[in-house]
């Protein structure tokens, strides 16, 4: 398929730049592949399609507050770096975008905080914006990562046009969040709140914890309109034995395997078995979901709704059927649902 097959207009203002009030009160649109039928929901009726033994798949990485304001030794001129990935564990040298990069070269140093708390000195140039910086500290590395939660930012996507705010930290992130190295968050699972996780466990459904670290790979703009040539940032991801288990044991007693949001869904599908099966696996993956592909382990996903021609909408449209999922987006607009991380749900059956 084509990228430009991907397109659909979109009113700006339809990508909402806040969350709903309540987590579970989002609107849920539920598509059925079996009969193309369409419904209009709110998220926490999810309970009325899910029963005791189902799975749902849960990706609990947690965002980090990852855009810091700095600025420049000599000039001081004013910085923005945005950490996306340290690229060995506690060796404080990070792979980051600076803004404006113009002005950043190897060697220079840069400040962060009032009292100049953390410094960093430029140590590789490797795209136009992209640079390697190491952090000269001379702490703990629980010393280090106080510091970076103090000093950072909760890292809104570029679309939201506002400033980070105080509960963009505790709403920016799901609630079973807790393996810290996503610079965005997994936006399916936002709606989930403590009574809606409680009252799904009481109908007996079973959580599978996966982890994918979500980096801006995921946002990039596809350039290509051939989509069998667009390559995928990769991107870190953990299943351990405990979540394969849970899942295999669904599958085998063929009950729903929801994936919640694309990031669940790319890291089952990157850990799949000869035996078409989940396996206990980890590491980087790259994996492009484009249609024709055939999923293996999940039968249900939940997702939010996506920006045009986004490697997003593009793997939800593999696997909802493409006719399908473009008109349920055209629905979407037309009947004014909340696009992109803050916005609304769409539960594929």
């Amino acid at each position: 398929m084509k990228l430009s097959e991907f397109n659909f207009e979109l009113p700006p203002e339809l990508i909402a730049q806040y969350p709903a009030e309540n987590r579970h009160d989002s609107k849920l649109m539920v598509l059925h592949r079996d009969s193309g039928k369409i419904e209009h929901r709110q998220f926490k009726d999810i309970l009325d399609y899910f029963d005791e033994d189902d799975v749902f798949i849960i990706n609990n990485t947690k965002v980090f507050p990852a855009r810091l304001y700095g600025r420049k030794e000599k000039t001081g001129a004013k910085i923005e770096v945005f950490l996306l990935r340290e690229l060995k564990q506690e060796s404080r040298l990070w792979d980051v975008l600076v803004d404006p990069a113009r002005k950043i070269r190897v060697g220079n140093k840069l400040y962060f905080g009032e009292e100049d708390v953390l410094i960093a000195e430029v140590v590789d140039n490797t795209t136009s914006r992209g640079r390697t910086i190491r952090f000269l500290f001379e702490g703990t590395e629980e010393e280090f990562r106080s510091q970076l939660d103090v000093l950072g930012n909760t890292p809104l996507p570029l679309y939201i046009k506002r400033e980070a705010e105080a509960e963009d930290r505790e709403r920016y992130q799901t609630i079973y969040a807790k393996e810290i190295g996503a610079v965005a968050a997994p936006t399916a699972g936002l709606h989930f709140s403590e009574e809606l996780m409680k009252r799904l466990e009481i109908k007996g459904v079973n959580f599978a914890e996966v982890t994918l670290h979500v980096g801006l790979g995921t946002f990039r703009n596809i350039e290509v309109e051939d989509l069998s040539k667009h390559k995928m940032d990769a991107e870190y991801y953990n299943i351990e034995e405990r979540a394969s288990a849970t899942v295999n044991k669904a599958i085998a007693a063929n009950k729903r395997v929801c994936a919640i949001g694309t990031t669940s869904m790319r890291s089952i599908e990157s850990a799949v078995s000869a035996m078409g099966t989940l396996k206990a696996d980890g590491g980087w993956t790259n994996l492009f979901v484009h249609p024709p592909y055939e999923f293996t382990i999940a039968n249900a996903m939940v997702t939010n709704f996506h920006l045009p021609k986004t490697s997003l909408l593009i793997m939800v449209a593999a696997f909802g059927g493409y006719d399908l999922v473009m008109k349920a987006y055209k629905e979407a607009v037309k009947k004014g649902y909340r696009f992109y991380s803050y916005g609304d749900a769409m539960l594929v059956l």
